[in-house]
């Protein structure tokens, strides 16, 4: 379910809006055209939009002030606090992840940005049946996050930044659930969704699917 992570994300919560910024060496390529990435996902996002994995609140920020209504569930502590901040009184953040959570409204959009890979391939399943239940027909899944065309792909990250001297994220992209894209184009569309890929930099895709 990804809560599984929470010490990283606690460990990580003061130190995230330095390394999105790029001022973290082993991570700038990961996070290349950053604002770019959270312009696009607002861009394609409408009516109320649910968001996973907010963190400290960037792409909550840019959603709100595109006048949408965004509920953001976020299972750590740490970053809710620093993301609660940001918004004060216009956006509460709510605990949850996403696999459980607590909706009282429907939905129009589901977005995350750099949180997805927290899941299980399996868990990613059973994420897009929940969503696909929850919205209707033209509802829209709008993620962006690590993924890789194939396995050799995935491999070929790990080795380069190893090659690098990068040892931080050389473990995490060991550690954590990295996929490929065919396996979330096949968990998609059994859901019934139609799904379209667009990278953006050497490490993250968005994903936007769109229920038929």
């Amino acid at each position: 379910m990804g809560r599984e992570f929470l010490d990283l994300f606690g460990d990580w919560a003061d130190s995230y809006d330095d390394a999105v910024a790029g001022k973290d060496a082993e991570y700038k390529a990961v996070f290349e055209k950053y604002e770019e990435i959270l312009e696009e996902v607002v861009s394609l996002s409408q009516g109320t939009v649910v968001e996973f994995g907010p963190g400290t609140g960037n792409l909550t920020e840019k959603l709100a002030e595109a006048g949408l209504n965004v509920i953001p569930f976020e299972p750590s502590p740490e970053m809710r606090l620093i993301g609660q901040q940001k918004l004060g009184e216009r956006v509460p953040f709510l605990d949850g992840d996403f696999l459980e959570f607590k909706l009282d409204e429907g939905a129009d959009t589901i977005v995350s940005t750099y949180a997805f890979h927290h899941l299980t391939d399996e868990e990613k399943g059973k994420a897009f049946s929940i969503y696909g239940n929850l919205l209707a027909q033209g509802g829209k899944i709008v993620f962006a996050d690590t993924m890789f065309e194939t396995k050799q792909h995935y491999q070929a990250a790990i080795d380069q930044a190893l090659d690098k001297g990068f040892l931080n994220l050389a473990e995490d992209l060991k550690r954590e659930y990295y996929t490929t894209l065919d396996v979330l184009e096949s968990l998609l569309t059994s859901e019934g969704f139609s799904v379209h890929f667009r990278q953006i930099n050497n490490f993250v895709w968005i994903i936007e699917a769109t229920k038929q």
